[in-house]
C-alpha cells in the first residue's frame, strides 16, 4: 500500500506489475533525455547571436527531425504492445473469483467451490485499534492463494465501477450488463489494497479492495471451514 511521501509505484506483487514497473522506467529514461535535449537547445537559441536572413529551407535538417521521433515513437511503442498483449493473456487459471460492484460495496462469488458468496463492505476506523486502515479494510477479504493463476470476472449492477488493485497491475473497469475478465499472479504472500478507481459517484472511494494472499494449503483449509 502507498505510504507518506513515496512518489514511486508500490511495490510490485506479481509478475505483470513488474513489467509495468520496467516499461514505466524504460518511457521515463526517454522523456528525460528528450527534455534535457529540447530544454539545452532553447538555452542556446535564447542566448546566441546567430542570424541568417538569407535561409529559406533546410532539408537535411528538416528530415533529421522527422526520422529520429519516428524511432524514438518505435522504442516506446514495441515494449507497450508487448505488455498490452502480456495483460490480456489467461493462462489455465486456477480459481476464478466473480466480483460485482455495487453502490457502495463489492460482492464476491467463489464459483468453483460450492458457491461462496459475500459481501465486503468498508469497516469504520477506530484509532484504539492501530492495525486497521482508514478507508481500506473491509469486514470481508478476498482470500487467495499465492503463487497460482486467477481468474476474475468483473461487472456492476448499477453504475460503472472499477476494480482496481495497484499492487498487482489490475484495472478492470465494472461495467452493468458486461462481464470484463482478467488474471493475475501472486508471488507472495501479503495483504494488497485497492479502491474503485471510476467516478462512479460521489462515494466511490470508500468502496474499497482488500486482498489476502496465503499458501495454498491455508487456502484450502479456508475454503473447508468456509463450507
Amino acid at each position: 500500500m502507498p505510504t507518506w511521501s513515496n512518489f514511486n509505484l508500490q511495490n510490485s506483487a506479481s509478475p505483470l506489475m513488474e513489467q509495468i514497473i520496467f516499461f514505466h522506467d524504460h518511457t521515463l529514461i526517454i522523456l528525460i533525455m528528450i527534455t534535457i535535449l529540447v530544454g539545452y537547445l532553447m538555452f542556446i537559441l535564447f542566448f546566441n547571436k546567430f542570424i541568417n536572413r538569407f535561409l529559406l529551407e533546410g532539408q537535411m535538417i528538416e528530415l533529421i527531425w522527422t526520422i529520429i521521433p519516428a524511432i524514438t515513437l518505435i522504442f516506446i511503442a514495441l515494449p507497450s504492445l508487448r505488455l498490452l498483449y502480456l495483460l490480456d493473456e489467461l493462462n489455465n487459471p486456477l480459481i476464478t473469483l466473480k466480483s460485482i460492484g455495487h453502490q457502495w460495496y463489492w460482492s464476491y462469488e467463489y464459483s468453483d467451490f460450492n458457491n461462496i458468496e459475500f459481501d465486503s463492505y468498508m469497516i469504520q476506523y477506530n484509532k484504539n485499534t492501530p492495525e486497521n486502515f482508514r478507508l481500506l479494510d473491509v469486514d470481508n477479504r478476498i482470500i487467495l492463494p499465492m503463487n497460482n493463476q486467477i481468474r476474475i470476472m468483473v461487472t456492476a449492477t448499477d453504475v460503472i465501477h472499477s476494480w482496481t488493485i495497484p499492487s498487482l497491475g489490475v484495472k478492470v473497469d465494472a461495467n452493468p450488463g458486461r462481464l470484463n475478465q482478467t488474471s493475475f499472479f501472486i508471488n507472495r504472500p501479503g495483504i494488497f489494497f485497492g479502491q474503485c478507481s471510476e467516478i462512479c459517484g460521489a462515494n466511490h472511494s470508500f468502496m474499497p479492495i482488500m486482498i489476502e494472499s496465503i499458501s495454498i494449503k491455508n487456502f484450502i483449509n479456508w475454503i473447508n471451514n468456509y463450507s
